[in-house]
């Protein structure tokens, strides 16, 4: 008799693999609640939940780096939303000689390693003179977050039927109001989601930010300097814990907001 269960090897690599991939962010877990200050001893020789309240009110230096964190992620993902969509609708409804070309310049920035775009960023920052600050952090960003926007809308544009736009022009609908009421709801979805995780990924960046901030400091490179000169090595792990829920979060909405995806309105039904 057939059966639907996977062999018995095939479930333990799986196992195996969840547990490779998430073993490590459960230790960033429990090692916030250890009473040890400077070690990660194993098991932790006690548990105590003071190192959340020292994180927030004994710990001033972590809240300039957490509110530029959350400055640069709002503004590029806002940046993103409007330059990925624009993008996408040229894409997906022209047609134009080397189109394709173009489209592949769109996703090179996501696909070349952080090193190699935050050296560029640097380079030209420094041939253009302009001074480090928020908004060069926030432009190597956009690099990156644009990609993750044009992605999704350029998915849902695809599988959007020309014709609803056709019918909307028909019935007297000018290019604002056919944007409006027609587009737009049809895209909403995905450009939240695109949005989302452009924030999640703005939000933890380390690689660009590192060539971009000059001497400000972005929550994770708050973080990275403090594991290499730890002070109190359990805040490290708390402020961890709100990075994870601050990426996670929108990650875990951006999947329900897109798995419904193929049943977008508009498809010639």
């Amino acid at each position: 008799m057939h059966s639907d269960r996977a062999p018995l090897g095939l479930r333990i690599a799986a196992i195996a693999g969840l547990l490779f991939l998430h073993l490590p962010i459960l230790l960033i877990f429990l090692y916030a609640f250890t009473t040890e200050e400077k070690s990660f001893q194993f098991p932790p020789p006690g548990y105590t939940t003071k190192w959340f309240g020292v994180a927030w009110s004994d710990r001033p230096d972590i809240w300039p780096p957490l509110w530029l964190s959350l400055k640069v992620a709002a503004i590029s993902t806002a940046m993103a939303i409007v330059l990925g969509t624009l993008c996408a609708a040229a894409m997906s409804r022209a047609k134009f000689f080397g189109r394709d070309q173009i489209t592949l310049l769109v996703l090179l920035p996501i696909a070349l390693p952080g090193v190699i775009t935050g050296m560029s960023l640097r380079s030209a920052f420094g041939v253009m003179d302009i001074p480090f600050s928020t908004w060069t952090i926030v432009l190597g960003h956009a690099t990156f977050c644009i990609v993750i926007v044009y992605n999704n809308a350029v998915a849902r544009m695809r599988r959007l039927s020309g014709g609803i736009m056709e019918a909307s022009a028909d019935l007297g609908a000018n290019g604002f109001q056919t944007f409006r009421y027609v587009l737009l709801p049809n895209l909403g979805s995905a450009l939240l989601a695109g949005g989302m995780l452009a924030f999640a990924l703005s939000f933890d960046e380390v690689i660009v930010t590192t060539f971009t901030a000059g001497q400000q400091s972005t929550l994770p490179i708050w973080m990275y300097s403090e594991l290499i000169r730890p002070r109190q090595r359990p805040v490290t792990n708390v402020v961890a814990i709100v990075v994870f829920a601050a990426t996670f979060v929108p990650i875990l909405i951006a999947y329900y907001l897109t798995r419904g995806g193929s049943e977008t309105a508009g498809m010639g039904k």
